[in-house]
C-alpha cells in the first residue's frame, strides 16, 4: 500500500478529530492505519449528506463505487478501502452500507417521535462505526463484544444530539423523541421558539 495515500486518511482525522485522533494514534500498525481509513471514509459519507458542496461525490455516487469497490478509482479513499479490506478480512461491508443508509435518513427525516425510531437512528449512523471498528481493533470479536461496541456508538450519539439540539434546531431537525419530551411535558411549540422551561432540565437527565 502506498504509504502516502493512508497519510491522507490520517491528515483527515487529524483535522476533524483531534480526541480521536490522539485516542487512537497509539495503536500498533497496520490498526492504526486501518482506523484512519474507516474514519476518513465514514467523513466521506457525512459530508456527502451534511456539506454537499464540498464533497467529491455525492451519497449515492459514494454507494455505488463502494459496491464496485475493486473497480472504484478518483480518489484515495477507494485504494484505501482496498488495502483496509485485504488487510482486515474479517470486516464486513455491511456496517459501511448500513451508515450509508443512515446518512440518507437525514435527507428524508427530520423529526422523531418515539425513543425506538431514534436508537434504530443511532445504531445506522453510530452503532455500525463500532461494527467496522471491532475487527480491527480486536481479535476476539464475540457476540457480547459487538453488542457492546453498537451500544457505545450508540451512546456517542445520543450525547451528540443532546450537545447539538440548538443547532440541530436551526436545521428544523428536532432528534429528541416527542414521547420523551411529551412525558416531560415539553411541548413541540417550546422546541420550535427555543424555550427553555423548568421542563427542559429532566428532559435530559432521564
Amino acid at each position: 500500500m502506498n504509504e502516502a495515500i493512508l497519510s491522507r486518511c490520517e491528515e483527515l482525522m487529524q483535522k476533524g478529530s483531534s480526541s480521536f485522533y490522539q485516542a487512537f494514534r497509539g495503536l500498533p500498525s497496520p490498526r492504526r492505519e486501518a482506523v484512519y481509513v474507516i474514519y476518513a471514509f465514514c467523513r466521506m459519507i457525512d459530508d456527502s449528506v451534511d456539506e454537499p458542496e464540498h464533497s467529491p461525490y455525492t451519497i449515492h455516487e459514494i454507494h455505488d463505487l463502494f459496491d464496485r469497490l475493486d473497480d472504484a478509482e478518483g480518489h484515495f479513499i477507494w485504494p484505501a478501502l482496498r488495502w483496509l479490506f485485504s488487510s482486515f478480512p474479517h470486516l464486513d461491508k455491511g456496517p459501511f452500507f448500513r451508515q450509508m443508509e443512515g446518512q440518507l435518513t437525514d435527507l428524508k427525516v427530520t423529526h422523531y417521535a418515539t425513543m425506538q425510531e431514534l436508537e434504530h437512528y443511532c445504531y445506522l449512523v453510530a452503532g455500525t462505526v463500532g461494527e467496522m471498528l471491532l475487527p480491527v481493533l480486536r481479535d476476539d470479536n464475540g457476540a457480547e463484544v459487538a453488542m457492546n461496541g453498537i451500544a457505545l456508538g450508540k451512546g456517542m450519539q445520543i450525547v451528540n444530539i443532546i450537545r447539538d439540539v440548538g443547532e440541530d434546531r436551526a436545521r428544523v431537525r428536532r432528534y429528541v423523541p416527542l414521547e420523551i419530551m411529551e412525558k416531560h411535558g415539553y411541548t413541540e411549540q417550546d422546541f420550535e421558539e427555543g424555550s427553555w422551561t423548568n421542563a427542559l432540565l429532566p428532559l435530559f437527565m432521564n
